[in-house]
Parts: C-alpha cells; structure tokens; sequence
C-alpha cells in the first residue's frame, strides 16, 4: 500500500513539472509554502433543544402527565498552521424528566466533555501528539428503582486523562490518535460514594460492628494504553447529506498493571438533521464498558439479584426540537 502511494506521488510530481515547466522553482516554493502554512482555524458545532410534554385529564385509557426537557450543545475549535495542530472540542448534555403530576423531576442526561490534543507534524498525516481530556457531569445522579438512592454526583465520577502518543489526521475531520503513555484519575469527590468503592476507588473499612476505621479513597490513579478514534463533520456538499452533523468517536484505555486484558470501553455518537431552519431530529447514543463500574446483575428465579458486576451500558436519546448549527 505504501508503494502504491509513493509511485503516485511520483508519477503526480512528474506531470506537474511537465504541465508547468514554466513556473520557476521559486514561484513553486512559494505556492506550496502558502498552500501548506496558511490554514488557520476551523470551528463547528451544533445547540439542540428538545421538549416533548404530555397531559391528560379524565383520560379513560390511563396513563400520567409528563415532561421531558433535553439540550444538547457539541462544539469544536481547531487550529492548523504549518506543522502544528490544536484540536479542541466541548460536549455538553443534560436532561430531566417528570412523570405524574407528584413526582420529582428525574435526571435522564447529564455529560461534561472537554477535550484537547496539541500535535506537531512527524511524516505525512502523522504527527507527535499529546492529549487532555477531562469529562464529569453536573449533578446527583439517582437509582430511582430504588427509592432515589444517590449513586453519582458532581465530580464523582470524573476523569481525567493525559497521553502522549501518534495521531494520523489525514483530513479535517478524522483523527486516530494511538498513546502508549497515558495516566489516568479516576475521582470520586463524595465520600458516601467513596466509601462504598463506588467506580473503582478503594472502599472504606468497617469493624465488626458496623463503625468505619478507614475512609474511602476520594481518587485512583491508573498508567496504561489509549486509543481515540474520531470523526466529526458538519459541512456536508451532497444534497442528500445537507444539514447533517455527525459526530462518532471511541475511547478505549487499559491498565498496564492490573488486569491489562480488560479494556475500558466508551463509544459515542451524535446525528443531528436539520428539517428547515428551526426543526431538527438529533439521535445521541453512547456506549460504556467499565470494568470497574458495578452493576447489579439480573435476578434469579427466586426474584433474588445475585450480586453486582460490570455490565454493558447504554443510553440512546431521540429527539426533535430547536436547533442551530454553526
């Protein structure tokens, strides 16, 4: 394959000297060094609101009032100038649903992401890179099967990771960035979480009757492997595809110490279509395999849960309303 590119660079270098043998080297120079340097940035980005409501009075067939509120706001800033790049993205949803006229209002979307990845060109597409990312959420998040019980908060969970590695950026809008030296902090900044062991960190240690001897740890620490991949565009030329912005991208690290074999998996994805100016459809899906996040497992045939482990998450988001793309 990298023959096969080499000999049409070539066999393209050749009949540019022969269509243009009038152009002089310097003229030449000057064209690629303007052609190469000159690039600047590039943003994008798409607001989505979205709110459906449903109210019954005297409704034979039964059922309950209800209203679900969902924005959305996903957004990138890159910048290119002759062998660096800067890549700099922003994703933030939260949601809320009430259902009944009784209820509280229950929180069904909740994400802060931020992103930044510097590079400077090594050969080609490939360049020197090192990467930031920080995700969290904004608010106490509750298992409402069980009586609201509180199960995240701000800050519990947040991670943060740094890696140093080789991104392949073959255009503006795809970017496979591979880290070999990466670290990574898990916090988990409420203590009731974290003296439950909540999301891997270490739980707190309790005597014989109940009294706590030691406290949960508020972080843990993690060095190993990172793997992102992404596409992200929202300029779409075909007519079939115009107003459509499209955002997927993978995460993927693991723990060179302990259990290296099971890998963190997070996988993301955005489509938003614009009906006309105003009305959109967007669909938001992510995926999560955590391996130190503790799900209770199915119940037996005694109705009984048998215990707590990791499990395949997901969570997929349909909805039309506002929005505006930039």
């Amino acid at each position: 394959m990298k023959t096969k590119i080499i000999l049409v660079v070539f066999l393209l270098i050749g009949l540019g000297r022969i269509s243009f043998g009038q152009i002089t080297d310097a003229e030449a120079r000057l064209r690629n060094q303007k052609a190469d340097t000159i690039h600047g940035w590039k943003n994008g980005g798409v607001i989505v609101f979205n709110l459906a409501q449903t109210s019954l009075t005297n409704w034979a067939a039964g059922g309950q009032n209800s209203l679900a509120v969902n924005g959305l706001f996903s957004g990138f800033a890159n910048y290119k100038r002759d062998q660096s790049t800067w890549d700099n993205s922003l994703d933030i949803g939260y949601g809320l649903l009430k259902q009944g006229r009784k209820s509280d209002y229950m929180k069904t979307d909740d994400k802060f992401d931020f992103l930044s990845k510097y590079g400077q060109k090594a050969y080609r597409n490939f360049y020197y890179a090192a990467l930031f990312n920080f995700k969290t959420q904004m608010a106490i998040g509750r298992d409402y099967t069980k009586d609201t019980v509180k199960i995240s908060n701000f800050l519990a969970p947040a991670y943060i990771i740094g890696a140093l590695g080789m991104d392949y950026k073959p255009n503006a809008y795809f970017s496979a960035f591979v880290a070999p030296l990466t670290g990574k902090i898990t916090l988990v900044n409420d203590q009731q979480l974290a003296d439950a062991g909540a999301f891997g960190v270490k739980a707190a240690t309790y005597d014989l009757l109940g009294n706590r001897l030691t406290k949960g740890e508020l972080s843990k620490s993690e060095f190993g492997g990172y793997i992102r991949i992404i596409y992200s565009r929202n300029d779409f030329k075909s007519e079939v595809l115009k107003g459509v912005s499209f955002t997927s991208k993978v995460d993927l690290f693991t723990n060179y110490i302990h259990n290296p074999g099971n890998i963190v998996i997070n996988w993301e994805n955005l489509i938003a279509l614009k009906v006309n100016k105003y009305i959109s459809v967007n669909i938001n899906t992510v995926l999560i395999y955590d391996d130190n996040i503790k799900i209770a497992l199915d119940r037996n045939h005694d109705g009984i849960v048998d215990g707590k482990g990791p499990r395949v998450q997901f969570k997929e988001i349909l909805g039309v309303g506002i929005a505006y793309k930039f």
